[in-house]
């Protein structure tokens, strides 16, 4: 395993390039450590079995477009391969199709690259048809770029038809053309997958539940969390990538509301694009949520790093940093902390701002659920519209349709004998709603909630009861 990373002074100038900026000192970048870069390559090939005879940091200043290294480098590299028998070398890094060919002549063994490992992991990982689709589709993607590294025999032609045919295409050629054919295939599948999960995400829509997805950094402990709230049993296990296909269940909230929520496959540094574009259906359900919870793992040395990948990744489904009102960050493995970084970072998290404040968790211990449930409750209250509703108690349909399509969040009979109601509704059902019961009028639109403390009832409710004329709840008033 070799970490062919460039040197801080050359990763600040790239980054001060890719974001426009004049020079490297004026822009905030987080700059991962070596040692921690390497640690997760070693993971990433431990997760398919790979035996780790050697691993090294080869700091480069300026990358070589033919291999990488300087020949001094190459040299002692191939010393080593061949002292230690190596059969496989894997660069932390991005190789082009040049560099991968020109590596394995020069190293005598077969080189991979991180893009070729993650793609591994994920054809290993994937069970569904889904899935294995969707890596298949990047994978060819990568190897479509690859087959110039191929042997001599795939310079030789064809014949063509009949007597006047020509010369027919290369065999290099003949091989584009099957993976092309392939990919539109694929592509093919894939359109009619998106198109079903666009029909399952309509059919969500349709139901009282508001949607959440988790994301995170890969191994930031997701599936124990979704596991933890939903009393699920997914594979949940310490290693990268121990989840790829999408998984749903509800969850139960603190005040009796329920969601769904959504786990989905981790997000790593350099994650590669053919990924990115090829998991895009199952990641369209973090577009589609009402609630983002972007899970960090807080006792990982390089958390901060690994949030601005996550922030990164994000925005390029088109989940800008600025729709704070939807993302909840969760700050999780606190069981692994040591009381004095507990210490600090509950402060540093009670200083944030109500709707940008963290919420510390451990999936494993449950340790700081209740009060994620809560955060979410109340960050789905403030998204959602709450109506006061007065209906003669015969209008049993109109009634059955309040309970399936919104959430009651009282319901009391007046001294008339009418059924006077407190539903919250999706922004979407609001014009379904309206024209179906006139009377209906709006107590709370939708908004940030307001600030509430544990065991309280939130402002919302105190709010929805003051303004719709509510009193709290005595037995034997309730319809």
């Amino acid at each position: 395993m070799i970490g062919p990373y460039q040197s801080d002074r050359a990763r600040l100038a790239r980054a001060a390039a890719a974001q426009g900026q004049p020079g490297a000192s004026s822009i905030g970048v987080v700059l991962r450590e070596n040692a921690a870069r390497l640690e997760e390559a070693v993971g990433l090939a431990a997760a398919i079995d790979l035996t780790i005879v050697a691993s090294m940091i080869a700091t480069v200043s300026e990358v070589r477009p033919a291999t990488w290294f300087g020949k001094g480098k190459i040299a002692e590299l191939a010393q080593i391969i061949a002292d230690e028998h190596i059969s496989l070398v894997v660069m932390d890094c991005a190789l082009s199709p040049v560099q991968q060919r020109n590596l394995e002549r020069e190293l005598r063994c077969k080189v991979i690259d991180r893009t070729g490992l993650i793609l591994e992991i994920f054809g290993r990982r994937a069970h569904t048809r889904e899935g294995a689709l969707q890596v298949e589709l990047a994978h060819l993607e990568y190897q479509r770029s690859r087959l110039v590294r191929s042997w001599t025999h795939l310079e030789r032609q064809r014949g063509g038809f009949g007597f006047l045919g020509g010369p027919g295409e290369t065999q290099i050629e003949a091989d584009r053309r099957q993976i092309r054919d392939r990919m539109a295939r694929i592509q093919r599948d894939l359109d009619q997958v998106r198109r079903t999960r666009s029909l399952h995400r309509q059919n969500r829509k349709r139901a009282p539940w508001p949607t959440v997805a988790l994301v995170g950094y890969t191994n930031a402990g997701k599936s124990t969390l979704f596991n933890r709230l939903t009393r699920a049993q997914v594979m949940a296990e310490d290693m990268l990538f121990a989840t790829l296909d999408p998984t749903a269940r509800l969850v139960e909230l603190p005040r009796g509301a329920r969601a769904i929520l959504s786990d989905t496959v981790g997000f790593i540094s350099e994650l590669p694009t053919m990924l990115v574009a090829a998991f895009r259906a199952t990641l369209e359900d973090v577009i589609e949520a009402d609630i983002i919870l972007h899970v960090r793992d807080i006792s990982h040395e390089d958390s901060a790093a690994q949030a601005a990948d996550v922030t990164a990744i994000m925005a390029e489904l088109g989940v800008g940093a600025q729709e704070t009102a939807r993302i909840i960050e969760v700050w999780n493995k606190a069981d692994l902390l040591s009381p004095d970084e507990r210490q600090r970072l509950e402060t540093l998290a009670a200083n944030q701002p109500e709707a940008e404040r963290p919420v510390l968790v451990s999936g494993e211990t449950g340790e700081g659920v209740d009060r994620l449930l809560a955060a979410i409750e109340d960050r789905m209250a403030g998204r959602r519209a709450v109506y006061r509703i007065t209906l003669d108690p015969s209008r049993g349909a109109d009634i059955s349709w309040l309970h399936e399509e919104a959430e009651v969040l009282d319901r009391r009979m007046d001294e008339d004998g009418q059924m006077v109601m407190a539903v919250r509704i999706a922004a979407e059902k609001e014009p379904r709603l309206l024209r179906r019961i006139n009377n209906a009028r709006l107590i709370r639109g939708a908004a940030a909630p307001a600030p509430r403390h544990e065991g309280e009832a939130s402002a919302s409710e105190e709010e929805v009861r003051r303004k719709g004329d509510l009193k709290p709840w005595r037995g034997g008033q309730s319809a």
